[in-house]
């Protein structure tokens, strides 16, 4: 195998015997088969769109397939084999109409026409003939950008499928994943093709993420601060890790009335703001801390723990059977619920012993979205030409094992008091219970959300240059971020693609990145590693 998709990937070069993740060698050929598969199927997607055909099945199917990819997302190889399965079989379908429709046959080798093996050991072969190393004679450059932009097409795919499953669309996505990774199969691509299409696919994740952010306050309200306990109350309990937020709203509903109080871990902790998911009487509190933190947290956890989207790590033995995973993810031997019927979720919770007593943990805010920080922008304006706020920093993204990544510990404990930190993401455990106190009624540490409330933080930053009549680089704000996987990519392409510069990135760069390419990110953006935090901060502030 070989897989450098993740911030952890081995030595910060590819892992090649297993992954950090988990991920097995088996596990990666058939990520790797499933991904050739869907370009295979995006190729009569996008030649179809030429004559007229444009099959929603096959755009929802490429989005969540590809979703499927993602770090800690299904590690499930039986799984995975029904998804290339379908794929082609979407695909022939497909082809029958388009070559009806053209007269003649649109491709005859490749990913197009390749048949899926029975065995999953042969399928595994097969898979290993089409990643990362199949492509070795390809210029450096050009293999760079294609895999960023599969990666960033990857991180795409989980915001549009989460606007989806809340009735929020865009073809126009549909049709730039499709023709993304049709571009990927281009041997003849350039180096400047590839840049062009790597920071389109940046102004594409920003519509996917303003589509979930309209689906999610859509169906669920906008975010208001909200003070969420860290403690537990006496009773059954259940756990929701991910980021789903209907999955969290079925588990509410079915679950309401029964005793059992409702967590959240992980990226669910901004759930807590939405003013329809506050009615539930049930749903109580937060439960431990970031994804990579499972496996010490979850063993103690005295209930049924939810699995909705990426961040599975191997169960262990000890809580394996009380924790189940729905919509895409995935792992061996786990009880995967399909149907969104929780029922057996609920009754595991309801075998177990639950809370014994009430305790008390102190408590963290949350809900502070773009709605949120606007209806405040001008007391915030006011402060900063006041000189009380010196300076804003967005500290926050993917958190990770790395031991890096006590930098953003470290970097937001010594942020000077006349400052704001914005933050986002799993990346907010590292500090999300700091008492930082507030400059006249503005908190210092205000959480905007979920890694796709990125866009939250866009909109923000846009109200404070229109505010201070000043380009956005130009503001007193700097981004300081952590990535772990594909939807940072994608959130990063973002921000690039809006010339957002000065970006400090951590804890290590990307290694599918060549040196080549860190050069040009370098050069037009200014992109820099972070540092130590005293430097850091040195260097923005002076």
């Amino acid at each position: 195998m070989f897989c450098y998709q993740c911030e952890q990937t081995a030595m910060g070069k590819g892992c090649t015997k297993v992954g950090v993740c988990g991920k097995t060698p088996e596990t990666a050929a058939l990520q790797d088969l499933l991904v050739y598969a869907l370009k295979g199927l995006s190729l009569y997607a996008v030649e179809g769109r030429r004559v007229g055909i444009d099959d929603l099945e096959v755009n929802r199917f490429i989005c969540k397939a590809l979703f499927a990819t993602l770090t800690n997302v299904n590690f499930d190889p039986e799984r995975i084999k029904v998804l290339i399965q379908e794929a082609v079989r979407l695909r022939e379908s497909l082809a029958k109409r388009v070559e009806a429709a053209e007269g003649e046959v649109s491709f005859t080798e490749g990913p197009a026409t390749f048949q899926p093996a029975g065995p999953i050991e042969e399928l595994v072969k097969q898979g290993e003939k089409v990643g990362i190393e199949s492509e070795s004679d390809i210029d450096p450059d050009v293999h760079s950008l294609r895999w960023t932009l599969i990666y960033g097409l990857k991180g795409i795919a989980a915001y549009a499928d989460h606007a989806a499953i809340l009735g929020k669309e865009d073809n126009a996505i549909y049709r730039f994943m499709q023709e993304g990774l049709v571009a990927t199969l281009d041997r003849d691509a350039t180096v400047p093709k590839m840049l062009n299409l790597v920071m389109n696919a940046g102004k594409v994740n920003l519509r996917a993420m303003e589509l979930l952010d309209q689906a999610n306050t859509g169906a669920y309200g906008d975010p208001v601060p909200t003070s969420v306990p860290l403690g537990t109350k006496k009773g059954k309990a259940i756990l929701v890790s991910g980021h789903d937020l209907r999955d969290l709203e079925l588990i509410l509903e079915q679950s309401e009335g029964k005793g059992i109080y409702i967590y959240t871990h992980g990226e669910m902790l901004p759930t807590h703001a939405y003013p329809k998911l506050k009615k539930y009487p049930h749903f109580y509190g937060h439960y431990g801390t970031a994804w990579q933190n499972q496996r010490r947290e979850f063993p103690q956890f005295p209930g049924a723990i939810l699995m909705t989207t990426n961040c599975i790590q191997q169960p262990m033995d000890s809580y394996r059977g009380n924790i189940f995973t729905t919509g895409m993810v995935g792992w061996p031997g786990v009880t995967h619920i399909e149907d969104k019927d929780f029922t057996p979720v609920i009754n595991k919770a309801l075998e177990m012993p639950g809370f014994t007593a009430d305790t008390d943990r102190g408590s963290v805010l949350t809900g502070f979205g773009h709605s949120t920080v606007m209806s405040v922008a001008e007391k915030v304006v006011k402060l900063v030409k006041e000189g009380k706020i010196r300076h804003f920093f967005l500290v926050g993204g993917c958190d990770g094992a790395r031991p890096g990544r006590s930098y953003y510990t470290e970097f937001v404990e010594k942020v000077p008091k006349d400052c704001v930190v914005l933050t986002l993401a799993c990346g907010k455990f590292r500090f999300f219970d700091k008492q930082l106190g507030d400059i006249e009624g503005i908190p210092r540490l205000m959480d905007i959300g979920q890694c796709n409330d990125a866009y939250s933080a866009i909109q923000i930053a846009l109200a404070l240059s229109k505010a201070f009549n000043a380009n956005v680089n130009e503001l007193p704000l700097s981004l300081v971020l952590s990535w772990y996987e594909q939807k940072a990519v994608a959130i990063l392409l973002t921000l690039l693609s809006l010339g957002l510069k000065n970006i400090r990135l951590g804890p290590t760069l990307p290694a599918f990145l060549t040196p080549n390419v860190l050069n040009h990110l370098v050069k037009n953006f200014n992109i820099k590693p972070i540092t130590t935090p005293d430097q850091d901060l040195k260097a923005i502030l002076g």
